[in-house]
């Protein structure tokens, strides 16, 4: 990761970032991410290969706790000051959490609501992280098991 250019507006500033992933193989990513307003965005992605969905997605979490790590440097050129990363809400581990994660996914099944939507929003995680909970309150036998695809 390197910055690109930052502008400063009043009392704010946006930042890019550019970031470069190159693998023993051949394949590259290339991407170009955003901070402002106190949010990580990114803008732009090449991959060659191209990257699947699941993919894309840690990319967009590793580059958003990339990001994160510098501008939480503090104030200055080198970091980002007030643009750090937003907080998540707290969230319990362990059996509670797992017991917490069943019933925000079945009130959203109840509701006609996405129910993994409904989890990230709770948790304040990735998709792939809160599949990875929904998984672990279904092996503790809080959600029935997934249905097979047919």
């Amino acid at each position: 990761m390197r910055p690109a250019w930052e502008v400063r507006e009043n009392e704010g500033a946006t930042r890019w970032f550019e970031f470069r992933l190159a693998f023993p193989d051949g394949a590259r990513v290339d991407a170009l991410a955003v901070v402002g307003g106190g949010c990580v965005c990114v803008e732009e992605v090449r991959a060659q290969p191209a990257l699947s969905l699941d993919d894309l997605a840690v990319l967009a979490d590793w580059i958003e706790e990339a990001v994160a790590r510098a501008c939480g440097a503090g104030p200055g050129p080198e970091g980002c000051g007030a643009q750090r990363r937003r907080a998540r809400p707290a969230w319990p581990q362990g059996a509670e959490g797992r017991r917490l994660v069943a019933q925000e996914y079945r009130a959203a099944q109840r509701g006609g609501a996405d129910p993994v939507l409904a989890v990230m929003g709770a948790t304040g995680h990735s998709r792939r992280t809160s599949l990875r909970l929904i998984g672990q309150a279904r092996d503790a036998g809080l959600l029935p098991p997934r249905r097979a695809r047919r």
